[in-house]
């Protein structure tokens, strides 16, 4: 049978897709870059690099409020951009998809113009032990200017949420659940679907994180059935400040505007402020033009490509990237769920994780290290940080083997 998804599209290469992304030829203190990095922030290929240039050379002006051709062009390229964003993640309309600055400030929105107006003292805001610090700051902001309390699932030794234990703590208080779709830290997949319909059954409004979701799997909004959903452009091959904030219509039309300034207004008198339309009203000022731009270019080079194939190359480097590691003496994999994003987290005995990125750096090898903006999970594992490879579809398993040897190479010095 032909795969229908290949139509058109040919089957994944990861060498056609490197040559899509310039910074990977890059040489680093004379080794060829392996950029393992991508959890923090994916490349750019050349197709979002030359959508913001061409923006930039051509078309640069204010939009929606311009009558001259400039304007008219760089409204029309950004709101191209909203179209094709609301189609990647399969939302209802187009008025669902807000632009906002990353992540952060989509769950930020949230808490302030959604939950801030609704919650009142005693009621609860559940989240899970794996969160980011952006999907938990915000929470207890809002707890303190409300009165509200946060409540946290727990996490297993593996890594794990598991819906039981969520669902246990779902009350008739419980207004909120706020979740990762994957966790940064440890690359868990969560089983979001199971927690959105069972937060739905009871009437709790849900938020996902998506930041690590979006660019390693397919996101239907629809078929989720959440709420919310917020995801970070740079993660998706996209450029830095700009994201996107899904919200179901029926709950966005009913919040108040996060912040007041230009666009996001239809008139105003000293005594009156009358809200712009859906999704303006949410995004005052002017906005990031060329990020939405190259981030409307991102998801339609992504639609570009056998995305079940590089999402299956992805798994293959998960696995023998654990392998790999797994079978390296005194190393620690830090999050062994049975679901996993392509993101392997350890620890080296002797090796202190910044060091031993340093000597990674050395070899031209890209890692993070730190507490990865999830510092209770690293308590729970009774660490101050983890060594984290985290993988896109254009890295190879020869880069994983030189992680492996690099890793040997810095046990060595330090032995």
């Amino acid at each position: 049978m032909k795969n229908i998804a290949l139509v058109g599209k040919p089957r994944f290469d990861v060498k056609f897709v490197r040559a899509e992304f310039p910074v990977l030829a890059r040489s680093i203190h004379g080794k060829p870059l392996a950029y393992l990095d991508n959890g923090a922030s994916s490349q750019r290929p050349n197709a979002v690099i030359d959508a913001v240039n061409e923006y930039e050379r051509h078309h640069h002006a204010n939009i929606h409020r311009g009558v001259h051709t400039l304007s008219q062009e760089a409204t029309a390229l950004y709101e191209a951009a909203r179209d094709r964003l609301a189609s990647f993640i399969h939302a209802r309309s187009r008025r669902e998809v807000i632009f906002v600055r990353g992540t952060t400030e989509g769950i930020n929105l949230v808490a302030q113009s959604y939950a801030r107006p609704l919650l009142q003292r005693g009621d609860e805001i559940l989240i899970t032990y794996l969160e980011h610090h952006a999907n938990i700051v915000p929470w207890q902001l809002v707890c303190e200017q409300t009165g509200a309390k946060l409540v946290v699932a727990p996490m297993d030794e593996r890594g794990e949420i598991h819906s039981d234990a969520v669902e246990a703590l779902m009350s008739d208080r419980t207004r909120l659940f706020a979740c990762a779709h994957v966790s940064n830290a440890l690359g868990t997949v969560l089983p979001i679907r199971r927690l959105i319909a069972a937060a739905k059954s009871r009437g709790i409004v849900t938020l996902i994180d998506g930041a690590q979701a979006v660019p390693h799997m397919p996101v239907d909004v629809q078929d989720l059935d959440c709420d919310f959903y917020a995801f970070s452009g740079h993660k998706l091959f996209g450029p830095t400040g700009i994201g996107v904030l899904y919200g179901r219509e029926s709950l966005l039309d009913r919040m108040p505007p996060w912040q007041g300034g230009g666009d996001m207004i239809l008139a105003v008198t000293f005594g009156k402020t009358t809200y712009n339309s859906l999704p303006y009203k949410f995004e005052a000022g002017t906005p990031n033009i060329s990020g939405a731009i190259g981030l409307g270019a991102a998801v339609e080079f992504l639609d570009s490509l056998d995305l079940e194939g590089a999402h299956a190359h992805e798994h293959a480097l998960l696995t023998y990237a654990s392998e790999t590691l797994s079978a390296i003496d005194e190393l620690r994999i830090v999050g062994t769920a049975k679901h996993k994003a392509s993101l392997v987290s350890f620890v080296v005995a002797g090796v202190h994780p910044h060091d031993l990125g340093t000597i990674l750096d050395e070899d031209g090898i890209a890692i993070r290290t730190g507490h990865h903006c999830a510092m209770p999970v690293m308590d729970y594992f009774k660490l101050a940080a983890t060594a984290r490879a985290s993988f896109a579809f254009y890295n190879t398993f020869d880069e994983i083997d030189r992680l492996g040897a690099a890793i040997l190479r810095a046990r060595s010095i330090f032995a």
